[in-house]
């Protein structure tokens, strides 16, 4: 029987503020095979998890991340903000998705470089758009990449030469089953983001998806185990 994996966004976002270590925790343990984190750099190049260039949607403080410091993101967040470092640690061999915005060629080479250092390559993959996946083949030529696609027209061929995508990453939205067929008949996997709602999940399990990114992932668990 085909399992679709269950990727929680952010965390469990609907009880514990994204992006957290207690929100990474709580989403692995409401039936998450993955969790979904993105990844920018703070102003002296450490990778910390935070959606926003800016701390103010989730912090209320009024400062953009790159202007700060690794110590005054933490001091200003009383902790909040972890390292990616801290997450691979505390996610304890769990499967991680790690989303790049705002990334750049220095910030794709910190990040891949310190999930390597965290031994953690072989548990870890990429979703990104295909100008910052470029960057993520070129410094890891074995990583994991979920190419995230906008538009019904297909990804031309150079591209995915180039990239080398195992999941094509869809607003689930686009999807339907004939664009599943034709993304399994090139050899790639389908991934959706992100429905919340149980039918638009229900929808994905009947086409056929092979992933599914939600922020109620303890929905997701429950509808892909009855």
């Amino acid at each position: 029987m085909r399992t679709v994996t269950a990727v929680a966004h952010r965390g469990d976002p609907y009880r514990v503020r994204e992006n957290t270590l207690p929100s990474l925790r709580s989403a692995f343990g409401r039936g998450a095979d993955a969790v979904e984190i993105d990844v920018r750099l703070s102003r002296d190049g450490v990778p910390v998890l935070l959606h926003d260039a800016n701390l103010k949607r989730l912090w209320d403080i009024d400062r953009p991340l790159d202007t700060l410091s690794a110590d005054e993101v933490r001091g200003l967040t009383e902790g909040g903000v972890p390292t990616l470092e801290e997450a691979i640690a505390a996610t304890e061999g769990q499967r991680l998705m790690l989303d790049l915005p705002g990334a750049t060629p220095r910030s794709v080479r910190a990040i891949v470089g310190a999930v390597a250092d965290c031994g953690a390559a072989d548990r870890t993959y990429y979703s990104a758009g295909a100008r910052t996946l470029l960057a993520v083949r070129a410094a890891d030529p074995a990583a994991e990449l979920a190419l995230t696609w906008t538009t019904l027209a297909p990804p031309r061929p150079a591209v995915l030469d180039a990239i080398k995508p195992r999941w094509l990453n869809y607003r689930f939205s686009l999807l339907n089953r004939a664009l599943v067929d034709r993304v399994r008949r090139q050899g790639l996997l389908v991934s959706a983001w992100t429905p919340d709602t149980p039918r638009s999940m229900r929808r994905l399990l009947d086409i056929g998806v092979d992933s599914i990114t939600t922020n109620r992932v303890d929905t997701l668990h429950a509808l892909r185990t009855r």
